[in-house]
């Protein structure tokens, strides 16, 4: 099978697209295009002087969104991380947008191509990088990296009660020999988890913390919702689509910090309702998958979708609230 005819279904599709409250002539985002779905549904409502961003990491992600924008000219590629977004934009001469869309963490292609790395049930070459034309893969990190950075990635970005053990035995197992495929790692993982998690492998949380952190996943989402916020027209919508709690808390403060104003104190000499009006709205509640949907797809049952609206409050150019 070639690395372009892994399958990948989209999460919260409908859920997603109709949180942008699309309009047909607007200026689009799609930060995560993966194989597109979402950038297709967006297209799908926009008319003909409508335009849609695409950004991806992935060299094989952005293979098929060049073919998609060879098809309509209504689309621009951008072969980089979110974390370029007002470059980017300012690149392609666009101003304000009408709605973004974020669909985070890793795709299914990504998981069930063994080559890249990224999954325990394959025995393959420890990469894990998403963008595979620069930065180092988990292999080297792993080879240089010293016991305490090790222990401190897998225990705050896995959540791993066994962190500590794991980072011993890696180094341990490197004075040896190399630690450069998957199946190494996994068995490093299956021999330092005392205690497993029913239906979990021993090595999820392990793996989950590593290519976080080679692919700076958290960093980037600090980084791009202010941007993306930023740019967005009064009405304009973000949508954000997370599968763990570590992006999904980003997501949340986020929407809260920019929705709602700081409490003030008792003594305070003015109303809160005199003051300025925030720069975000909070639309609805977090949506989740169906039933449905979960058991068509079980990838989709971590899923959480939270949606915010740019109001006439004003950003700072920092991203900051004013």
């Amino acid at each position: 099978m070639s690395s372009q005819e892994f399958q990948h279904v989209t999460v919260l599709l409908h859920e997603a697209v109709d949180g942008l409250n699309v309009v047909s002539d607007g200026v689009y985002v799609d930060g995560t295009f993966g194989r597109g779905g979402h950038s297709r549904l967006i297209l799908s409502r926009l008319g003909e002087k409508g335009r849609l961003v695409v950004f991806d990491k992935d060299p094989q992600a952005i293979a098929v969104a060049h073919e998609l924008a060879a098809r309509d000219g209504r689309v621009s590629v951008i072969h980089d991380g979110f974390s370029s977004f007002q470059t980017a934009l300012d690149g392609l001469g666009i101003g304000q947008i009408d709605g973004t869309l974020f669909d985070l963490g890793i795709s299914s292609p990504q998981i069930d191509d063994g080559s890249r790395g990224f999954s325990f049930r394959f025995d393959a070459p420890l990469d894990m990088r998403m963008d595979t034309t620069r930065g180092i893969s988990a292999s080297e990190w792993l080879m240089s990296a010293d016991e305490d950075e090790i222990h401190e990635v897998i225990k705050n970005y896995g959540e791993e009660r066994f962190s500590r053990q794991i980072a011993r035995a890696i180094v341990a197992q490197r004075a040896v020999g190399s630690i450069d495929t998957t199946g190494k790692l996994a068995q490093i993982a299956a021999q330092n988890v005392r205690t497993r998690e029913r239906g979990q492998d021993p090595a999820t949380r392990t793996f989950q913390a590593i290519r976080i952190f080679i692919n700076r996943e958290l960093e980037e989402i600090a980084a791009v919702l202010p941007q993306a916020a930023g740019r967005l027209k009064s009405g304009g919508r973000l949508a954000v689509i997370a599968f763990h709690s570590l992006e999904d808390r980003i997501v949340k403060q986020f929407i809260k910090r920019y929705s709602t104003h700081a409490p003030l104190p008792k003594w305070a000499a003015v109303r809160e309702a005199d003051l300025p009006q925030p720069p975000l709205k909070s639309i609805g509640k977090a949506i989740k998958a169906s039933a449905d949907e979960v058991a068509a797809n079980p990838r989709a049952r971590s899923a959480v979708l939270r949606i915010a609206e740019r109001t006439d409050g004003i950003f700072s150019e920092d991203g900051r609230a004013v």
